[in-house]
């Protein structure tokens, strides 16, 4: 079966005082990860690493079968763009243009069209019609987070990657967020990795990676 994500003998160093040791992981073909530990155990890293933010000290990090962390310039921002999907802890948009905007501004920083009809049933699976020509400074939290879930999955990538997506969330959000980001994973086949120290999120997961501090 081919895999979204392998991650071999990976160590990283912020300083020469610590380093940290990850375990290694396997995520297949439309598997989905959730990855839990205490703060400072080195989740948020872990995530910058596979997405190829950071480079690791040592060890590989295959993404269908190739090692983002052998990938540097423009090489790694292509190959990001086409394969990774991310929602990231707090949304990260372009205030003055719409939500729309935003989301084929994404597809048009990696060379890529959007497809338009996706592009519509994005916007109607996540109950964000209404914010279409809206602003993103116009939106509530709760929309942001479902728009940052359609910007992740625009350029229908191989591994999707979240980080602390439910930690501003009420219980209900909370519930529809995680619901909305398995059933995008499971339209692209792609994996899903979150890394979280939300405990709500534990009984919605079959495979879970727990780092210790």
């Amino acid at each position: 079966m081919e895999k979204s994500l392998v991650i071999d003998d990976v160590q990283y160093s912020y300083n020469k005082d610590y380093t940290f040791i990850f375990p290694d992981i396997v995520c297949e073909k439309g598997e989905h990860l959730l990855i839990t530990g205490a703060s400072g155990c080195g989740k948020t890293t872990l995530l910058h690493l596979i997405a190829g933010l950071v480079t690791p000290k040592r060890g590989s990090i295959l993404i269908k079968g190739n090692d983002i962390a052998q990938l540097r310039g423009t090489k790694l921002d292509k190959y990001r763009g086409r394969e990774i999907g991310i929602v990231f802890q707090t949304p990260q948009f372009i205030k003055s243009l719409t939500a729309e905007e935003n989301l084929k501004m994404a597809g048009s920083l990696n060379n890529l069209s959007v497809d338009n009809i996706y592009l519509d049933s994005l916007f109607e699976t996540l109950n964000i019609v209404h914010c279409r020509n809206r602003k993103t400074n116009e939106m509530s939290q709760g929309e942001l987070q479902r728009l940052s879930i359609a910007r992740a999955v625009i350029n229908k990538p191989s591994l999707i990657l979240a980080d602390e997506p439910t930690s501003s969330l009420d219980d209900k959000n909370c519930r529809e967020a995680i619901k909305l980001l398995r059933y995008q994973a499971e339209k692209l086949q792609a994996g899903l990795v979150i890394v979280t120290h939300d405990n709500r999120l534990i009984q919605d997961f079959f495979k879970i990676v727990h780092l210790e501090s």
